[in-house]
């Protein structure tokens, strides 16, 4: 009797120290440490980039072991403007312009235009 009650002690003490150790490895493995430099300050950098532009899209990317960036997009006139804002450091890794109207291939973007690409027959 007394050998069962250790080893059903020893045997809980071992699966709480198991369990604890799995619960500490999950959380320092799968939480990310949160980007020193927020949003909003990712887009105050864009926007010194390009004054006048309205941002049409913000995206975190935790790349592992390359930089954290903030993925932003913003539009100034006909022109559409990316860049890779470092989360760490708020530099620009990446900057990349093109024109607004103009969809991935170079066709002009005629979606909304009354264009219609049937045959007229």
């Amino acid at each position: 009797m007394q050998i069962t009650k250790k080893f059903i002690i020893v045997g809980a003490g071992v699966l709480t120290l198991v369990a604890g150790g799995g619960v500490a490895y999950a959380a320092t493995s799968s939480s990310a440490a949160a980007p020193r430099i927020t949003a909003e300050r990712a887009m105050q950098i864009a926007h010194q980039r390009v004054p006048g532009a309205w941002v049409s899209e913000v995206d975190y990317d935790g790349r592992g072991t390359r930089a954290d960036v903030w993925e932003i997009e913003l539009t100034k006139g006909s022109m559409h403007h990316e860049l890779d804002v470092d989360a760490a450091t708020g530099r620009i890794l990446k900057y990349e312009t093109e024109r607004a109207d103009r969809d991935d291939h170079g066709d002009d973007d005629r979606r909304g235009r009354g264009h219609d690409d049937r045959d007229d027959d």
